[in-house]
């Protein structure tokens, strides 16, 4: 995996000092989102109170911890999109350059706030809720998209399909630039441009929202016969399927003790992307993916327990997890206030 790591950035760096230019693995399309997390028991009923067991700052979306979860597999990553001009935006592009994502190409909107979300997690049901701001930033314009910078990259990632997310599918689609997409819940514009799609990765609700059985093995194809060339479906706790070039397969969840599973399936997104830039197939990237996924789950958050690729392997080997690295990160977003608008 080290050597794997080693020779993806070698690469980035060597067209990068051909042409001149960026290069990018990956480029997700999204703004950007505060997350402040608690850790409860269970949720209290109205007017009742419960204590706290932990809680954490760190940054949120959908895309952008899809990203943190490739770069910090080794993959070179870009943001494009939009956060505010307060410290909540301060934090996630910090949070991002600690990742060591390029954030050259987020813009700062003076007249709104960035995105939050308040994410709950129960102990006793292993459930989460969130109660999020409805204001945040506007979305970047079609003529405030860098053709150039998506041009440079082999994928791009969107989730919320806005028009941003639409134009920028369309520009990677005429550069041969190939794209994938979180499809947590039904949309219609996602159907209506799903020939935009590569690599489409859905969550249970989508699947069930536009299918009326569980015939999974039919179900992707179906998918494929719209125009992608890999369609998963993430099931939770019993784990994944999806099909390629008319492979079909099923694989179970990891066995971990779980803690929260806030940003599973994003971590999920970005790790399947950082196993296609290794060359390898649909299945190999979800057993990767899905091993990456519940490392994550065994901590607060989306993203202070993202494993790197070796811990992955180590878990893959003897389903054992270092928790050295991940813990001095839990410790560092525990304190996040400390560290909103510049030490993170």
């Amino acid at each position: 995996m080290e050597k794997a790591l080693i020779k993806t950035k070698a690469f980035s760096i060597l067209i990068n000092d051909i042409f001149g230019g960026i290069f990018m693995d990956v480029i997700g399309i999204d703004n950007l989102v505060m997350d402040f997390l608690v850790q409860i028991k269970s949720l209290p009923t109205s007017n009742k109170s419960c204590p706290y067991e932990q809680a954490s700052w760190q940054g949120g979306g959908n895309v952008a911890s899809a990203m943190a979860a490739s770069a910090r597999l080794g993959a070179s990553v870009g943001m494009i999109g939009m956060t505010g001009d307060d410290q909540y935006g301060r934090f996630n592009i910090n949070d991002f350059k600690l990742h060591g994502i390029d954030v050259s190409h987020i813009a700062i909107d003076k007249e709104a706030p960035t995105g939050f979300c308040i994410c709950l997690a129960e102990t006793s049901t292993k459930m989460r809720s969130f109660i999020f701001s409805q204001s945040g930033c506007r979305s970047l314009r079609a003529d405030e998209i860098d053709r150039d910078y998506i041009a440079s990259a082999r994928y791009i990632h969107v989730g919320r399909l806005d028009s941003t997310a639409i134009e920028a599918a369309r520009i990677a689609k005429e550069f041969g630039v190939q794209v994938s997409i979180d499809a947590g819940g039904f949309d219609q514009k996602v159907e209506d441009n799903i020939k935009l799609f590569d690599i489409f990765i859905a969550s249970e609700f989508y699947h069930d929202a536009l299918f009326d059985n569980k015939n999974y093995k039919e179900n992707c194809a179906k998918i494929l016969a719209k125009g992608p060339k890999i369609a998963v479906v993430t099931l939770g706790e019993r784990g994944c399927v999806g099909m390629q070039d008319g492979h079909y397969f099923e694989l179970p969840a990891f066995d971990v003790p779980i803690i929260d599973t806030t940003g599973a399936g994003d971590v999920f997104h970005g790790a399947f992307i950082y196993g296609l830039t290794q060359g390898w197939d649909a299945e190999k990237s979800s057993r990767f993916s899905s091993a990456v996924s519940a490392i994550k789950c065994t901590r607060l958050g989306g993203r202070a327990a993202i494993p790197d690729g070796t811990m992955v392997d180590r878990f893959l080997k003897d389903g054992y997890i270092d928790y050295a690295k991940i813990d001095e990160r839990v410790r560092l977003y525990e304190n996040g206030l400390e560290n909103l608008g510049g030490k993170i």
